[in-house]
């Protein structure tokens, strides 16, 4: 009986650590020359369709389909995914969103090399579209 008492308080430990763990992310810093840039394509029905359908192949199985960072990859990746319908989310600028999406770290993959930047800024009209 002791055994499995000090097996549940070891459980629960190592749970509160994993979530502690995730609630403490670094600060994603974005480059000044990100942070000031405006989306160059417009955000016409056209395009916006054009960036779901990228969302759809690039980033719905991590952060899902709605952007609440419930994909069916989610549980697999370290740290806070994001909501994108938050207003959090949806106050950062469009070339706080390009840069984070685009150039990536750690678990967010880097895209310069699957898609273009213009296929990137039509991506950020759509996630704007995620808003509340």
């Amino acid at each position: 009986m002791k055994t499995i008492k000090f097996l549940m308080i070891i459980g629960l430990i190592s749970i509160g650590l994993f979530s502690f763990k995730k609630l403490t992310q670094e600060e994603w810093k974005v480059p000044a020359k990100y942070e000031k840039m405006t989306n160059p394509e417009e955000a016409s029905k056209a395009n916006i369709a054009i960036g779901k359908s990228l969302y759809t192949k690039h980033c719905k199985s991590c952060h899902g389909s709605k952007g609440y960072g419930d994909g069916t990859k989610a549980d697999n990746l370290e740290g806070d995914l994001g909501d994108f319908s938050s207003k959090k989310f949806q106050s950062q600028s469009d070339g706080a969103l390009f840069y984070k999406s685009y150039i990536g770290r750690k678990d967010m993959p880097n895209y310069e090399k699957k898609m273009s930047e213009e296929d990137m800024w039509i991506t950020v009209h759509f996630m704007r579209t995620l808003a509340e």
